[in-house]
């Protein structure tokens, strides 16, 4: 688990960026992007690897998530318009700030965990990323 990766970096460094990519707002996902480089090019180390996966794993899960927030606000809104105050509207938008808080407390403890050279594995994603990265 310990050396290089096909890319020259450090081991862990190369698994911390597979998150830490991901969180910088840019016009491309570098995380993504950087993700799948490590996937293609690394063949030989895991923990690179397995955090590439679970790094590609847990922006996928994002996507329905940000879905269900959408339809979650267009129905409170509707709601709300109907009771006359934003009683649902502020309740949506705080159920997707507190789990917008723990995804991004996740991503952020599975790149100290990739930091210190650990395969630390979220829950459900942490199990397809272990399958996919051998």
């Amino acid at each position: 688990m310990n050396g290089k990766t096909a890319l020259g970096l450090d081991a862990n460094i190369g698994a911390m960026l597979c998150y830490i990519a991901n969180i910088i707002p840019c016009v491309v996902p570098l995380g993504l992007v950087y993700s799948i480089i490590v996937i293609i090019q690394d063949k030989t180390n895991k923990l690179a690897r397995f955090h590439a996966f679970q790094s590609i794993f847990l922006a996928i899960a994002s996507i329905p998530l940000m879905i269900i927030y959408f339809i979650g606000f267009g129905v409170a809104i509707a709601i709300d318009s109907v009771l006359g105050f934003p009683l649902f509207f502020f309740l949506v938008w705080l159920i997707v700030v507190l789990l917008g808080l723990a995804l991004f407390a996740g991503v952020i403890y599975a790149a100290i965990k990739a930091f210190q050279g650990e395969i630390f594995k979220l829950p459900v994603i942490g199990n397809f990323a272990d399958q996919y990265s051998n």
